[in-house]
């Protein structure tokens, strides 16, 4: 393979780091061969305007780089996996997952950790899921619409004109700045969406070449857990607004997997779990959503009331 192979990537700091780190990943195991990052814009990058419970599980992070992989303008799309929607165009599949980093959500702040907030604080949230498990477990924060890159929010801390923003840990790890982060948030309380921590490897399902030189990167127990999760939110109907969290964890070949379920105006929540055998992580994450939809779970999902 003489050319270069051209990574996609959105524009953003964090976007172009995480395409970096795979970069780096694959210039370690092919030396000899080419790489190269072309930034693209999405429409989640452009539309800045759109309310929480329509940010997630349309795909406006991911369409434009897919659309890319298409046309053959680039060979690898990089995304974090939580922006990936269960339904990929069938010309394409995600190849591989990288190492997944912590998987939690954090909470970045001037006023200290999240209990000791006063009441009234204003809370900066990028999604409807974490507002939902914010007001269960402060009602008394007042929860703010959050839009933009990771510097963009964390500038509204620094300036005041938010007591805090809550993120997910991996970006600020990934971007070197462990150093802002206040708390660590308790996954009993801020269960995660299905991914977060990982990387998304996409490619052609035609192209054999790519395929070989993505595969050294996978890991195989983030693969495990996040195969369980995005089943369990494929079936959940997971590209709906209704909000969604899933965790999969490996240890000593078991995988225990954990969901939430929300209404969308955060009245109720079911929480359930499920484990088995970490060779069967399709049939843990079916398991898991049948469990949560026979708790009710259909319930609180517009496309599941139909």
């Amino acid at each position: 393979m003489n050319k270069s192979t051209i990574i996609g990537s959105r524009a953003s700091q964090l976007a172009i780091t995480q395409a970096e780190l795979v970069l780096a990943q694959l210039r370690e195991v092919n030396p000899h061969l080419k790489f190269s990052i072309k930034k693209i814009a999405t429409e989640g990058d452009r539309n800045h305007r759109l309310p929480l419970d329509k940010v997630t599980g349309i795909g406006i992070f991911v369409k434009e780089l897919e659309a890319a992989l298409l046309n053959g303008k680039i060979d690898i799309a990089v995304h974090s996996l939580k922006d990936m929607p269960t339904e990929i165009p069938a010309k394409l599949y995600l190849a591989a997952v990288t190492q997944r980093l912590d998987p939690r959500d954090i909470l970045v702040s001037s006023a200290g950790k999240l209990a000791e907030l006063a009441p009234g604080s204003r809370i900066g949230i990028g999604s409807i899921r974490r507002a939902i498990q914010l007001i269960t477990y402060r009602p008394d924060l007042e929860v703010c619409p959050l839009k933009g890159n990771v510097n963009t929010r964390l500038l509204k801390v620094s300036s005041g004109e938010l007591d805090g923003v809550i993120l997910a840990a991996s970006a600020l790890v990934r971007l070197g700045w462990q150093d802002r982060i206040t708390e660590y948030l308790s996954l009993e309380h801020f269960l995660p969406p299905a991914g977060q921590g990982a990387l998304g490897i996409e490619i052609r399902v035609d192209d054999k070449e790519t395929a070989e030189l993505v595969l050294p990167l996978n890991h195989q127990l983030t693969w495990q857990s996040v195969v369980a999760e995005r089943t369990f939110l494929s079936i959940l109907n997971g590209g709906c607004r209704a909000p969604i969290a899933v965790l999969g964890t490996v240890n000593d070949n078991t995988l225990n997997l954990t969901g939430m379920v929300a209404e969308a105006e955060g009245k109720r929540i079911l929480y359930a779990s499920e484990e088995g055998r970490s060779t069967t992580p399709e049939q843990i994450g079916n398991q898991l959503a049948q469990k949560l939809l026979e708790m009710g779970a259909s319930k609180f999902i517009p496309e599941m009331r139909a």
